[in-house]
């Protein structure tokens, strides 16, 4: 992968207060992730703070949250911990786990910034229990490519789109490379996201 970390290092202190912006989107997100994960074993990738797997672990078995961001990670581990919550530096396109480890993976707001996302699917295929979910929400873009205030600002503050899809190119990237959506809701926002549960075809 080659992101730069430490882009997402420089975020990490202020990742969750700048999300309070979007705090009807993660509201949707938190809600219908918990009902996605009672009772399995979830991995998410690209935790940043925690702020899902937080939120997850209350109702999950067990949540292994990671990011590609050494400083996310440190950020992820402040505060309160629950005991089936851990959180760990990783690459969403190497994973240590072993073949058909986890009934559900989350990956979001993340694909877009990575630039061979194909491989980060393929690890989350390898890694997940055969008939498991992914839950992958993600910001989407106007058909136009015009980027909006907020997305400006995120592209001068230096964080980069790889991919700008819209809803429909998103969906077509997930379906294109195996996967079968089985939910699409857009859910508005500063940046709309396109919310997509999917399971392997």
């Amino acid at each position: 992968m080659r992101m730069k970390k430490s882009v997402w290092d420089f975020f990490a202190p202020l990742y969750e207060r700048a999300m309070k912006s979007q705090k009807n989107i993660y509201e949707y997100m938190y809600q219908n992730i918990q009902a996605a994960v009672q009772g399995k074993k979830v991995l998410e990738l690209a935790t940043g703070p925690g702020m899902i797997a937080k939120r997850a672990a209350p109702f999950a078995q067990s949540v292994v949250a990671t990011d590609f961001s050494p400083a996310m990670i440190e950020a992820a581990k402040k505060g309160p911990q629950m005991e089936n919550l851990s959180f760990e530096v990783a690459d969403a396109t190497s994973l240590r786990f072993e073949d058909s480890s986890f009934d559900v993976v989350i990956m979001a707001n993340a694909l877009h910034i990575i630039p061979n996302p194909q491989k980060a699917l393929s690890e989350i295929d390898r890694v997940l229990k055969a008939g498991g979910l992914f839950i992958a929400p993600n910001f989407i873009f106007q058909k136009n490519g015009k980027k909006n205030l907020w997305q400006k600002i995120l592209w001068l503050a230096g964080i980069r789109f790889e991919h700008e899809w819209t809803a429909d190119e998103y969906v077509s990237f997930l379906e294109e490379n195996g996967w079968s959506v089985q939910r699409r809701d857009v859910v508005k926002g500063r940046i709309d996201l396109l919310y997509a549960q999917c399971v392997k075809k």
